[in-house]
């Protein structure tokens, strides 16, 4: 047992000195150390609409990847826009006309709502009462209730569908402006009117700080490791997947599912590449000037060398790619499932004035074996489908053929340890 604790130890110890280094890279926006508190992150000094604009021209103009900013004039938009800009709601249409013209969907500006949103997300805490909900046909629905929460202790269910809110019927609004009424100031109750089939019910929560969960770990089969990593953006992740190891470090094989995980924090995804791999290329970053530089991991005595399966979709993306790209390319995990996204382009996150943001891509990223996956993907070495029937009938074929393949690579090694 001591043994094993040493052994994650060292293995953290070595990928923490990977993730300080990258904390200090400013050039590719892999700084996780910033984005530790999100009030550091937000910019809460003021400017004028005018200055505003000026200042976001300015950094697309210096920044962003593409130097010839998708083959136009950049002046024009400063002619344009410059003398017509009185109010905010002037400046927010010419910057998110400015990155319309860029013709990247990832490349946005976030006013102070979708900002404070975004840096919440990275904080991986919240104040509200630990649901997930949806909209759907006009209703609000609770998809899944947070463990240990002020919701799960209420008894609150996932399908129950909310009514009211403090009151007020929130039918047809959005899951956002939802979201934001049933969140509110720490040690205050909000009061829910519920439809649980054909009941009604009215209860009373406390709202507390939520604790944002990113790591799911279990055992299967008694003896499969299985970790379900649903995003990549809290600073908290590399902790919780160390908690994850050892929840499962007695397993012989592991299960790392990245499906419908669209990315977050690029350290984050190295981080866990590194753990696995005692030398060699984790990702390459391409940056505005065509330079390329190698992200390689941290030489040390141990890594984790259980055999391993990685699960990836369709909504596989960004952070999740360069996770599954680096332990496939380095020959460390097996892919099952279908071919991953596509996103092969790193984004900087820029606090703006009065409290808003840019998302701007500034690199693009390969593989350890140079593969460009941007709108191509990385395929699966073992494709399976996952269809609409088997989720209603709940099935799991390619978590099924996760397992079967990992218990074959494991039924080898003790064969060939016996010989």
């Amino acid at each position: 047992m001591y043994k094993k604790i040493l052994y994650l130890l060292i293995i953290f110890l070595a990928s923490l000195v990977l993730f300080n280094y990258l904390s200090a890279q400013t050039k590719y926006n892999i700084r996780p150390g910033a984005l530790l508190d999100s009030e550091f992150l937000i910019n809460r000094q003021t400017t004028d609409p005018k200055r505003l604009f000026l200042k976001t021209w300015r950094i697309i103009k210096s920044k962003y990847y593409d130097p010839t900013l998708n083959g136009q004039d950049w002046m024009r938009w400063n002619r344009h826009y410059v003398d017509r800009i009185k109010t905010k709601e002037d400046a927010y249409v010419a910057i998110n006309s400015m990155l319309a013209s860029l013709d990247d969907p990832y490349s946005k500006f976030l006013d102070e709502k979708e900002y404070l949103e975004q840096t919440t997300n990275i904080d991986a805490k919240i104040v509200g009462i630990g649901v997930n909900i949806i909209s759907a046909s006009g209703k609000v629905i609770i998809i899944s209730v947070v463990e240990d929460t002020p919701a799960a202790k209420k008894g609150l269910k996932a399908g129950d569908i909310i009514m009211k809110v403090d009151g007020t019927n929130v039918a047809g609004k959005s899951v956002s402006d939802v979201a934001a009424v049933i969140r509110g100031e720490e040690g205050k109750s909000v009061t829910l009117e519920l439809l649980r089939g054909k009941n009604k019910l009215t209860v009373v929560i406390p709202r507390e700080e939520i604790k944002i969960k990113n790591i799911k770990a279990e055992v299967l089969d008694k003896n499969i490791g299985y970790i379900q990593i649903s995003s990549f953006i809290s600073s908290d992740l590399s902790t919780e997947f160390i908690e994850a190891l050892t929840k499962t470090e007695k397993c012989p094989g592991l299960i790392i599912d990245l499906r419908g995980n669209a990315g977050g924090l690029m350290p984050n995804a190295i981080f866990i590449a590194d753990m696995f791999l005692p030398e060699g290329h984790i990702v390459s970053v391409v940056d505005r000037n065509r330079q390329k530089s190698d992200i390689d991991a941290q030489t040390k005595p141990y890594a984790i060398t259980k055999p391993l399966v990685i699960l990836i979709d369709e909504a596989s993306a960004s952070a999740s790619e360069i996770l599954s790209g680096a332990l496939k390319d380095n020959q460390k995990a097996i892919l099952v499932g279908k071919r991953t996204y596509g996103k092969g382009m790193i984004q900087k996150i820029y606090p703006l004035p009065n409290a808003t943001g840019m998302n701007l891509t500034i690199a693009k990223y390969l593989t350890p074996k140079g593969y460009d996956i941007n709108k191509s993907g990385i395929a699966p070495d073992y494709e399976v489908d996952y269809t609409e029937s088997d989720f209603i009938n709940d099935k799991d074929p390619q978590l099924d053929a996760a397992k079967e393949i990992l218990k074959k690579v494991l039924r080898s090694k003790y064969e060939l340890a016996k010989n």
